[in-house]
């Protein structure tokens, strides 16, 4: 009788057994869960890997263009349409530049100035102004929504 327990019982944990090292292609338990482990530190690796690297692109979005302002105006009398245009490209610390485009019937004249920590290193026009003051109130913007480029003469968007 004792052997009889004995026998289901021993059936019982076998089939437990077989249970845990399913598609294990007959190694023992300790064979499969030393892979598991080794699965479990592999992955482990990989996510410190991750980890750094994402510190790194973050570090690099910092310092990418990010805020963006742009005023469009008609400084001259004779010209039709605000073909000129001020705009402001920074970083998220405000550190990038302006670029200014004077369009007269006679040429167009490109200014650009630099801008650090959201201040410009030299004097800026009214429509510069406006458009760093925009380019440092707003992140990235989105295509088709925002409120730029900003036309200051009809003061649509």
């Amino acid at each position: 009788m004792v052997a009889l327990a004995q026998s289901r019982q021993m059936r019982r944990m076998r089939r437990r057994l077989d249970g845990l090292t399913r598609g294990a292609d007959g190694r023992s338990l300790d064979a499969v869960l030393d892979a598991h482990l080794d699965k479990v530190l592999a992955v482990g690796r990989e996510l410190d890997d991750l980890a750094a690297r994402s510190a790194l692109m973050e570090a690099a979005g910092r310092r990418a263009i990010q805020r963006v302002g742009l005023v469009r105006f008609n400084p001259f009398e004779d010209t039709g349409g605000n073909q000129s245009f001020a705009l402001a490209l920074t970083d998220s610390a405000g550190n990038g530049f302006i670029i200014s485009s004077l369009h007269s019937r006679t040429g167009t004249r490109l200014y650009a100035k630099a801008v650090s920590a959201g201040r410009s290193d030299g004097a800026l026009s009214q429509e510069e102004t406006e458009a760093l003051r925009l380019a440092l109130g707003t992140l990235a913007p989105t295509p088709g929504g925002g409120t730029w480029p900003r036309d200051r003469a009809s003061g649509a968007a």
